[in-house]
């Protein structure tokens, strides 16, 4: 069940956001902006990070960093578990993960 996105957003951008998320594999992250760009709809990282903020799917939020490779503000002690838990690397204060050239 999704609660309120906001506005603009409409069932075409949650549906195929949805689906490039729940695809992440473990062990893999992806960029608020990726998602936008693999979904279709580039230049809404924004609009990414407010659906995983008010979706209840069960998506993999854990996967998802910013471009620089911060880590959820206010979860990153959490997303830090489950990510290492997946073999992803952090850098040494676990706020950030290593990042790899794409």
């Amino acid at each position: 069940m999704l609660r309120r996105v906001g506005a603009g957003v409409g069932v075409g951008f949650i549906e195929a956001a949805t689906a490039v998320i729940a695809a992440i594999p473990a062990g893999e992250v992806m960029t608020y902006g990726e998602i936008a760009e693999e979904a279709g709809y580039p230049g809404a990282a924004r609009a990414v990070g407010r659906l995983l903020a008010t979706s209840d799917e069960g998506l993999p939020w854990w996967r998802v960093v910013t471009a620089s490779g911060r880590l959820v503000p206010g979860h990153e002690r959490n997303q830090a578990r489950l990510l290492t838990a997946e073999g992803v690397s952090l850098n040494s204060a676990r706020t950030h993960v290593r990042m790899a050239a794409r």
